[in-house]
């Protein structure tokens, strides 16, 4: 059976592994520490740091596919590796579009899909002309590394704004600026291609943030209507064929009240496994895990399918203190009470806001799926029940 070695020690990492298993696929992970998500359920651990090329060869050696759990493996070390004869999927002529915000919205726009407007921020003039354009409807953005909430600011006045940009352009941080879209709520269209280009795409899915990060997903998005959740996922398909994604894609988007109906515009692009799609884990026929590992060995992908009328995903974050009953107790009683939830846990220390995990929850309505995921994940947190 063929070898994919993982780059990348996190939560995505770990679910690859044990869809791997199943598959009968040998892995192996480059992971920071023994104790790392991932490195705690991978049978082959090289601990390394994936900013080094030695490290980076080591772990691909003799591996039929190299893949990642997240975009931030040096480019130019990516290429050398392809170079040498290994297939590193997606490839980097394609991740430097989820790396580079700046980038990946420069592409979009020149193949006519729908990005807010934006503008690179090269000095404290720029921003003030962009704060023009826009009437102050400003969002600045690093161009690179920002996740979950982190690296986007929104000034409250042309001063801030101004003071905002000299201060993080003090920092050597490159920004681009676009304009706030005034959303009426948060999309993912996630889809998965294979090297030899097919492609599939799952239900459009209504993501809801926490301070930046995501807390709950819904599949399908309730209330949408069925021509708006073909165009979101041939926009979806459009990106991962125009880039030339292999893996895994998710298309995040912001939906607003257009002049003739519901509009979207791209926010951002993930090229790897997503928080937003764990719901395929138990509410569709081929995990985003499974998927992605098919896609990376150019193997045909699985059906779509979805399983119920509705899954709801809800995070489990970290709370302010960590409860006294150990987590194993807390598991328990959700089980208990909840026969239907299904729990996932990443082996991670306490930590507030952290992701710990997650539950997913199939039902014949959002409104039961969600109640039953949200009082399942409060205790999970709290060890207490929501009522």
């Amino acid at each position: 059976m063929p070898v994919v070695a993982v780059i990348g020690d996190g939560q995505l990492a770990r679910m690859m592994q044990t869809e791997a298993i199943e598959l009968g696929v040998e892995t192996r992970v480059l992971a920071a520490s023994d104790d790392a998500s991932a490195a705690q359920v991978f049978g082959d651990v090289r601990l390394g740091d994936y900013t080094k090329l030695e490290d980076l060869r080591a772990i691909v050696d003799g591996a039929d596919a190299v893949t990642f759990d997240h975009e931030h493996v040096p480019n130019e070390y990516a290429q050398m590796l392809i170079d040498e004869g290994v297939a590193v999927e997606p490839r980097p002529d394609a991740l430097l579009y989820a790396q580079d915000k700046l980038e990946q919205r420069k592409r979009l726009s020149e193949a006519g899909l729908p990005v807010p407007a934006f503008a690179a921020i090269e000095s404290v003039a720029d921003a003030e002309a962009f704060w023009e354009q826009t009437g102050g409807q400003v969002c600045l953005k690093a161009t690179r590394g920002g996740y979950d909430g982190h690296g986007v600011w929104f000034p409250s006045s042309r001063e801030e704004c101004a003071a905002l940009v000299e201060d993080l352009l003090g920092r050597d941080l490159p920004l681009m600026a676009e304009k706030k879209v005034a959303f009426t709520r948060e999309l993912s269209a996630m889809v998965a291609r294979n090297r030899s280009g097919e492609v599939r795409a799952w239900p459009v899915v209504e993501s809801r943030q926490d301070g930046g990060i995501c807390r709950v997903a819904i599949a399908p998005a309730p209330g949408m209507s069925p021509e708006l959740a073909q165009r979101c996922q041939d926009l979806a398909v459009r990106v991962a064929e125009g880039l030339g994604v292999t893996g895994v894609l998710a298309v995040e988007l912001f939906e607003y009240d257009g002049e003739n109906g519901p509009e979207v515009s791209v926010n951002e692009l993930a090229m790897r496994p997503h928080n937003t799609g764990h719901w395929t884990q138990n509410g569709c026929v081929t995990s985003q895990f499974e998927q992605h590992l098919r896609a990376v060995l150019d193997w045909p992908l699985g059906g779509v399918d979805t399983l119920a009328p509705a899954t709801v995903m809800v995070n489990t974050l970290g709370g302010e203190e960590d409860p006294d009953t150990p987590m194993a107790e807390r598991v328990v009683e959700v089980m208990r009470k909840y026969p239907q939830a299904k729990v996932h846990l990443y082996g991670k220390d306490h930590r507030p806001g952290r992701k710990m995990g997650h539950v997913n929850v199939t039902a014949d309505s959002v409104d039961e799926a969600l109640a039953v995921a949200e009082d399942a994940a409060h205790y999970i947190i709290h060890a207490t029940w929501k009522d």
